[in-house]
C-alpha cells in the first residue's frame, strides 16, 4: 500500500510538472508556492525551477520576474538544507534587483536579509552581519523605524548573536522587535508570541530566571486565547 501511494505521488509530481512547462510564469510560481506551503520542499524546488525558465523565455534574463523565481528556489532549496545550492541563486536575484531597482528597495532588503539568514544557518557568521546589516539600514529607511519588516531583520541579528553564544548582544536587539511587533501586530499574533518566547530564552540563558518567566506567561496566555 504504502509502495503504491508513493508511485502514485510520483505520478502525480510528474504531471504538475508538465502542467508547469506548459503553462506560464504565473501558473508555474503559483504552483511552487501552494507545493511550499504544504512542506513539499522538493517538488517546490522543481517547480520553481521551471518558473525561472519561464521567466528567462518571457521576460529576460534581467527582468524582476527572474529575481522573483530565483529567489523562490533559493528558498526551496534552503529549506532542504542545501545552502551551499541557495546561495548562488540568491546571489544572482540580489544583482538582478539592485540593476532594476537601485540599493534602496524592498526587494533587495528581503534578499539581503534572506542571504544574512542563510549564512547565519550554514555557521558562516561573519559574512552574515553585515549582510544583515545591510537589510536594517534599508528597510529603515524605506518603512521608518517601527514596521514589522524591521522588526523581522531586527529579530534575526538577535537569532546570530545567539547562534554565536552571545545573548547579551541579542536582549536588546529582541527587545526592540518585540516592541515594534506589539506595537503594530495584534496582540496574540504569532509574531509577537513568538518575540516573547526567544526572549524568555535569552534571558534563561543570561541566568534571569524570573524575568523569563513572566514572559513565558504572557506568551501562554496570548497562545490560550488564538486556541
Amino acid at each position: 500500500m504504502r509502495t503504491g501511494r508513493l508511485a502514485m505521488s510520483t505520478v502525480s509530481l510528474l504531471l504538475l510538472l508538465i502542467a508547469c512547462e506548459q503553462q506560464s510564469w504565473e501558473s508555474a510560481m503559483a504552483a511552487g508556492q501552494q507545493a511550499m506551503q504544504r512542506g513539499q520542499y522538493a517538488e517546490a524546488e522543481r517547480i520553481f525551477s521551471i518558473a525561472v525558465r519561464k521567466a528567462e523565455e518571457q521576460f529576460g534574463l534581467h527582468h524582476r520576474h527572474m529575481g522573483v523565481a530565483l529567489s523562490n528556489e533559493a528558498q526551496a532549496l534552503a529549506a532542504q538544507g542545501q545552502y551551499v545550492e541557495a546561495e548562488p541563486l540568491y546571489t544572482q536575484a540580489l544583482k538582478i534587483y539592485q540593476d532594476a531597482h537601485g540599493e534602496i528597495h524592498a526587494d533587495v532588503a528581503a534578499t539581503l536579509n534572506n542571504l544574512g539568514v542563510l549564512h547565519r544557518m550554514h555557521g558562516q557568521f561573519s559574512q552574515a552581519e553585515p549582510l544583515l546589516n545591510r537589510a536594517l539600514a534599508i528597510k529603515e529607511r524605506l518603512h521608518g523605524p517601527d514596521h514589522p519588516d524591521v522588526a523581522l531583520t531586527i529579530h534575526n541579528l538577535g537569532l546570530l548573536f545567539v547562534s554565536q553564544g552571545q545573548p547579551e548582544k541579542a536582549e536588546p536587539l529582541y527587545r526592540r522587535a518585540l516592541a515594534i511587533r506589539e506595537k503594530t501586530l495584534s496582540p496574540a499574533h504569532p509574531d509577537v508570541v513568538k518575540s516573547l518566547e526567544e526572549l524568555a530564552g535569552v534571558l534563561r540563558k543570561l541566568h534571569r530566571e524570573g524575568e523569563a518567566a513572566a514572559l513565558d506567561a504572557r506568551a501562554y496566555e496570548l497562545r490560550s486565547k488564538r486556541s
